[in-house]
C-alpha cells in the first residue's frame, strides 16, 4: 500500500469526518472577516437544498428542474406566515417544510408518470409556473416588491440569530443533520430501492419494487429538503422576491451537484462550497467573472466527469481492484511455484527408489 492509497483511505475514515466537523466549528474564529462567515453560512443553506436534489436525481435518477421553485416555496411560506400572519419563526419553519412536502407529493403524483426527458420538461414548466405565481399573485406574495422584515430564527432569549456567527452555527447544525439523514437514506433498503430505479425501471419492477410509490417518496423527500433550506434562507437574508424561484437557481444547484459528484454522500457539500467560494473569489472581475468561471467548469467536467468526489471514488476503486488483482497474481504464482517444487521433489524421490 503506497502513500497515496493511505491518504485516500484516511479521507474516508470517521476520524477525518470528525476533523472536518471540528474545522467547521472553528472557522468563525479563523475567518478573515464577518463576510466570509456569512458566505460560508449561505453555502451551508444551499448545500441542504442540493442534498435534496441528490436524493431525487443522484439516487433515484429523476432530473427535477423545479427544485429551485420548491426552495422559493419554503422561503415564501415562512415569510407569509411570519410577516403577514404573525406566526413565530419555528412554527412557520415547520409549516414551510410541510407545504413543500405536500406540494411535492401533488406534483410528483402527476409528473412521475412521465419518464426521462419528459419528466424534466414537465418539472421545468412547474418551475416557471411557481415563478409566475410568486410574481403575479400580489395579494398573497406582494408581487415584484417581495417581502421584507422577515424575522430571524428565534433563539428563545438565549441566542441572537440576527448575528452572523450564531446563524452560521445554526446553518451548520441543519446541514450536518441533512447529511446524516441523507446518509441513512442512502445506506438503507430505501436507498438501494432508489438506486435500482435509477439503473432501470424494468429491473426495479422485476424485483417487485413499486415504481410510482418510491419515485413519489424520493420526490417528496427532495422537495422537503428544498423547502426547509428555503425557509432557513429567508430567515437569514430577511428579504425575498420572485427572483428566488428563477430557474437559474435550479441550474446552479445542478452545477453544485455535478461538480461535487452526483449520487455521492460528500459531493453535494464539496461542490456547493467550491463553487460558492469560487464565485465569491471572482467578484473582483465583475461582469467578466463568468468568462473565467465558464471555462473552468468546462475543464472540470471534462477531467472529472463524475464530479470531484465521484472521480476520486472511482480512482480509489480502481486502485483497490488493481491491488487485489496483484495480490491474487502473487498468491497464484507462489502456489504454482510450491506445486512445481513439490512435483520435482516427488519425481526425484521416485528416481531414488528406482
Amino acid at each position: 500500500m503506497n502513500a497515496l492509497t493511505k491518504i485516500s483511505n484516511f479521507f474516508m475514515t470517521p476520524a477525518m469526518k470528525i476533523v472536518m466537523i471540528v474545522a467547521a466549528l472553528l472557522f468563525p474564529f479563523v475567518a478573515g472577516n464577518e463576510y466570509q462567515i456569512y458566505v460560508m453560512a449561505l453555502a451551508f443553506v444551499w448545500a441542504i437544498a442540493v442534498y435534496g436534489m441528490n436524493i431525487i436525481t443522484g439516487l433515484c435518477g429523476q432530473l427535477n428542474l423545479a427544485h429551485g421553485g420548491f426552495f422559493a416555496i419554503g422561503a415564501y411560506t415562512l415569510a407569509i406566515l411570519t410577516v403577514d400572519n404573525g406566526w413565530a419563526f419555528w412554527p412557520a419553519f415547520i409549516a414551510a417544510g410541510a407545504v413543500g412536502a405536500i406540494l411535492g407529493f401533488l406534483v410528483g403524483v402527476i409528473s412521475l408518470r412521465l419518464k426521462e426527458h419528459y419528466f424534466a420538461i414537465f418539472t421545468l414548466c412547474v418551475g416557471f409556473i411557481i415563478y409566475l405565481l410568486l410574481d403575479k399573485w400580489e395579494e398573497l406574495t406582494h408581487g415584484a416588491l417581495g417581502i421584507i422584515n422577515i424575522p430571524a430564527p428565534s433563539g428563545f432569549g438565549l441566542v441572537d440569530f440576527t448575528e452572523t456567527t450564531p446563524f452560521y452555527y445554526l446553518a451548520l447544525a441543519f446541514m450536518v443533520l441533512s447529511i446524516w439523514l441523507a446518509s441513512r437514506i442512502a445506506h438503507s433498503l430505501l436507498g438501494r430501492t432508489f438506486l435500482a430505479i435509477r439503473i432501470s425501471d424494468d429491473l426495479a419492477a422485476s424485483l417487485g419494487i413499486n415504481l410510482m410509490r418510491n419515485k413519489v417518496l424520493a420526490f417528496v423527500l427532495s422537495t422537503t429538503y428544498a423547502s426547509v433550506a428555503g425557509a432557513l434562507y429567508a430567515g437569514m437574508v430577511r428579504f425575498i422576491g420572485p427572483a428566488e424561484a428563477e430557474v437559474t437557481h435550479t441550474f446552479d444547484m445542478i452545477t453544485y451537484l455535478l461538480v461535487g459528484g452526483i449520487g455521492t454522500l460528500m459531493g453535494p457539500l464539496l461542490g456547493t462550497l467550491a463553487i460558492t467560494w469560487l464565485t465569491q473569489s471572482l467578484q473582483f472581475l465583475e461582469e467578466y467573472r463568468m468568462i473565467v468561471f465558464g471555462p473552468m467548469l468546462v475543464v472540470l467536467v471534462i477531467f472529472f466527469p463524475k464530479g470531484v468526489v465521484g472521480s476520486f471514488l472511482s480512482w480509489r476503486g480502481r486502485r483497490l481492484a488493481a491491488a487485489h488483482d496483484a495480490s491474487q497474481t502473487k498468491e497464484k504464482a507462489a502456489s504454482n511455484t510450491s506445486s512445481n517444487k513439490s512435483s520435482a521433489a516427488s519425481t526425484q524421490e521416485a528416481g531414488n527408489h528406482a
